[in-house]
């Protein structure tokens, strides 16, 4: 590392403050295994894993963590909640095996006159006497000053007065959190620059809510101001709106703060994000920065156009930083250059005028609000292309299809054939069924002969989305010659009806 820069710590707290997300619960190997991951792969320096004495299940998780710590040397960058209770926390440290304690203290004097009803000299005495015992055990201790946000805004004379006294404390570091996710970036850069210039030994961490949407911009402020730890949390989880999201933070930090660097392995981001999400059932939105599903997606063309001329439409949030790949949306709004990305990564080139084919029935598609895929391609192209080459003398003008309880189904057909036009009603088994009842039905009158139906096979493209296309397969027997045709749509019975359509042209 360069010696101009210097180090952020970054202290993951997705296995404490990050499960009180509302309805989050990890299991005690699912802890285990996102410790694993954070320490391991995506390279953190500290992660906060529990509070102590919530309950049995929680020691377990965090015996099964710090067991494992000691083992592979982590010991010291696993670290736990506890609180000013005289023995109880510490003996509970003692007996999980957990050697850092983060104290939560008061940090507002509307906290510690109403909540502990206590004088500040109370308080820091009880504070006190719950690190020395620590450290008689040879536990390190950092300090959480819980509401400290709405202490500088409110009651700053406390908060320095418990900072003096923190100072003559063997305490490793003191960490500020914005509790209730008040502050704007203003008061975050004076509030830690006033600290920071005023304790310049002592290292603080900051903790930012997100109830504002502002917990990034505020962790930047308080990097500029000198902080020199940070607690973020995988995807943002915690209380209400949640914490300030790793990937987000992390993104920025690397991008717009050159005189700092950070531990955490970016490509590494992504893999914990879906992992986490997986564990807690807690949702990534699609359009969440780095990790949501369609940050990394062009669905404009003319974007699509500009990325193949000078990448005119990159930033610095390259998809390969975080393990990912740039994907190009197909809908309605893609253009011909989406779909010219599309084809290029799968290998495919098509003439213009093929190209204008493929591309108008994908605008089809997306005016229909379907979602259509890379995956869904071959099989669109196949589609066009084939109906393309076929002359139309037979159309399927309009139908009508009906399901119903305890009714047969039924069809209702207009069809134009060699420029006459045939309306048939007709029921049958099913939708389809009821379709060639009424088709047999005009072709006897015309007594003209069907091709018999000896297979029907329908699949969706792999890699593609069940809402959005599928295609079927109908293999024809005429005297004794097979040959098959294809449909595709969002319809099972549509894509059906397409792939029959083109039958009768073909003979």
């Amino acid at each position: 590392m360069n010696k101009h820069h210097r180090h952020i710590e970054i202290m993951d707290t997705t296995l404490r403050d990050g499960e009180q997300t509302s309805g989050v619960s990890f299991s005690a190997s699912e802890k285990l295994t996102i410790a694993q991951l954070l320490l391991t792969e995506v390279k953190v320096d500290r992660i906060e894993i529990a509070s102590a004495r919530v309950s049995e299940g929680e020691f377990q998780a965090v015996k099964m963590i710090t067991d494992w710590a000691t083992e592979n040397g982590f010991i010291d960058r696993i670290e736990v909640l506890t609180f000013v209770d005289g023995e109880a926390s510490v003996n509970w440290m003692i007996q999980s095996g957990a050697r850092v304690m983060n104290l939560l203290t008061k940090g507002s004097l509307n906290h510690l006159t109403h909540q502990l009803k206590k004088t500040p000299e109370q308080h820091f005495k009880e504070v006190a006497e719950v690190i020395a015992l620590a450290n008689k055990n040879n536990i390190q201790c950092n300090v959480y000053l819980e509401d400290w946000s709405n202490g500088m805004r409110n009651s700053k004379d406390y908060v320095l007065q418990f900072l003096d006294f923190l100072s003559t404390q063997p305490v490793k570091r003191i960490l500020l959190p914005d509790t209730l996710g008040i502050l704007i970036p203003s008061e975050v850069k004076e509030f830690v620059t006033s600290i920071v210039n005023r304790y310049p030994n002592t290292h603080f961490d900051f903790h930012a809510h997100n109830d504002y949407d502002l917990s990034i911009a505020n962790v930047l402020e308080a990097v500029n101001a000198g902080i020199q730890g940070l607690h973020l949390t995988i995807n943002g989880m915690g209380e209400r709106t949640g914490n300030a999201p790793m990937a987000s933070a992390i993104a920025v930090l690397h991008d717009y703060v050159k005189d700092v660097k950070t531990s955490v392995q970016e490509k590494s981001l992504y893999t914990v994000s879906k992992l986490v999400e997986t564990f807690s059932g807690f949702r990534i939105p699609a359009n969440k920065p780095v990790v949501g599903e369609n940050v990394f997606t062009q669905t404009a063309g003319i974007h699509a156009d500009g990325d193949k001329k000078n990448n005119l439409y990159f930033n610095e949030l390259m998809p390969e930083r975080f393990g990912r790949k740039r994907k190009y949306a197909l809908g309605k709004t893609s253009g011909k250059a989406n779909i010219e990305n599309n084809l290029q990564q799968l290998g495919i080139r098509l003439s213009d005028k093929d190209l204008k084919k493929v591309t108008q029935k994908i605008i089809e598609l997306g005016d229909r609000k379907e979602t259509v895929t890379q995956s869904d391609l071959p099989y669109i192209i196949s589609d066009v292309l084939d109906s393309s080459s076929i002359e139309e003398k037979v159309q399927v003008l309009n139908y009508v299809l009906t399901h119903s309880k305890d009714l047969r189904p039924s069809v209702t057909l207009k069809l134009n054939l060699n420029g006459e036009v045939f309306e048939e009603h007709a029921q049958g088994d099913g939708q389809y069924d009821a379709f060639m009842n009424a088709l047999k039905t005009i072709y006897k009158k015309k007594k003209l002969d069907l091709p018999v139906l000896t297979d029907y096979a329908v699949r969706i493209p792999p890699g593609g989305k069940s809402d959005a296309l599928c295609e079927t397969i109908i293999t024809w027997d005429i005297h004794g010659r097979e040959f098959k045709t294809r449909g595709l749509d969002s319809d099972q019975t549509v894509s059906a009806i397409q792939a029959t359509q083109k039958m009768l042209n073909m003979i």
